[in-house]
């Protein structure tokens, strides 16, 4: 893995130097299609964090005298949880002023925990057990360079780094009402690429731009690059700091769930938003609603590949973005422009 992410990391930040030239490939009509589809990729993972996690239970608790309950995967201890987190994510983004508003998903994580802990879904002993402090290890499980997981990994960088593309157009059209210049996109991208090199030195498993945070700044606006300065560092003290991400990882994922279903449904309306920008035109209609469809459509069926190759399946059946962009920019290329003229 390590030694596939070196040769990912690199392939996708030459991705990143080239995308001025690649990047005519995608005009508003394709980059909202990938992030419209976006959207929609996220939505079962929010039910998912919802209803609990998936293989998610917890010991049997007690609610009150003579009362017990299982906390399990759709229990509705779960969803009462989630549904407080959103209910309070909502009032706070819709009544909510100054900086109750800008943290709303904060606020609303923070009411959700204390909900959940007292319907004892919260465990903290791995944060009594976990160290103080750590640093990471150089070359702990050393580099090696594999053929197979090298071309695997390199092909999976290469079209995340495309679905990179979606992710900060999404993230500058919702929080800067305006799509990224190529020198944005290069950076963005140049940049993903070389800290997954970086990383594969400390035992890091593969990053990506990671769309479920796309749609925190289309809620709140912040771009600001002092604040997610901040949020790095945040980051950088829960590695250093084992007790610090051991508190972090206490967080139900109902929680999560509650607070983030809210968030990827603007990526879906950003993604829409882009696809407005262009005519709706039949021609466009059919880019957009032919590659959503079959993007969504396989993903969601978990036995359309089941006859191809494993690596075929990995790479375009786990999420429905690759087929999404690919057909999207395949349709765009083979469809005759129509004649706005007549």
């Amino acid at each position: 893995i390590a030694g596939a992410m070196v040769v990912g990391g690199i392939v996708a930040a030459v991705v990143g130097v080239f995308v001025k030239k690649i990047r005519r490939f995608f005009p508003p009509i394709i980059t909202g299609t990938v992030v419209f589809t976006i959207g929609l990729s996220l939505y079962p993972t929010a039910i998912n964090y919802m209803a609990g996690g998936a293989g998610n239970t917890y010991e049997v608790v007690v609610l009150r005298k003579g009362l017990t309950s299982a906390l399990v995967h759709g229990s509705w201890q779960n969803w009462a949880v989630a549904a407080f987190t959103l209910i309070v994510v909502m009032v706070m983004s819709n009544k909510g002023k100054g900086i109750c508003k800008l943290a709303a998903i904060l606020l609303g994580m923070i009411a959700g925990y204390i909900v959940a802990a007292v319907f004892g879904m919260v465990d903290l002993s791995e944060v009594r057990d976990a160290a103080w402090f750590s640093l990471p290890q150089f070359m702990h499980f050393g580099i090696k360079f594999e053929f197979s997981a090298c071309i695997a990994l390199a092909l999976l960088f290469a079209i995340n780094a495309i679905q990179a593309i979606g992710d900060l157009t999404a993230t500058t059209v919702g929080g800067l009402n305006r799509e990224p210049t190529d020198q944005e996109l290069q950076g963005g991208i140049v940049t993903y690429g070389l800290t997954n090199v970086l990383s594969a030195f400390f035992g890091s498993l593969p990053t990506a731009t990671y769309s479920q945070n796309v749609g925190i700044v289309t809620t709140n606006k912040v771009v600001n690059r002092v604040v997610f300065a901040l949020a790095g560092g945040f980051l950088l003290l829960a590695g250093l700091i084992p007790k610090f991400s051991a508190i972090l990882t206490t967080i139900p994922q109902c929680v999560l769930g509650g607070a983030t279903i809210t968030v990827f449904s603007t990526i879906a309306m950003t993604g829409m938003k882009l696809i407005a920008s262009e005519t709706i035109s039949p021609r466009n209609t059919t880019i957009v609603g032919l590659s959503a469809a079959l993007g969504v459509g396989i993903s969601q069926s978990s036995s359309a590949l089941s006859q191809f190759p494993e690596s075929i399946t990995i790479i375009f059946g786990k999420t429905p973005v690759v087929i999404a962009t690919i057909m999207a920019v395949l349709l765009n290329l083979i469809l005759p422009q129509e004649n706005t003229d007549q």
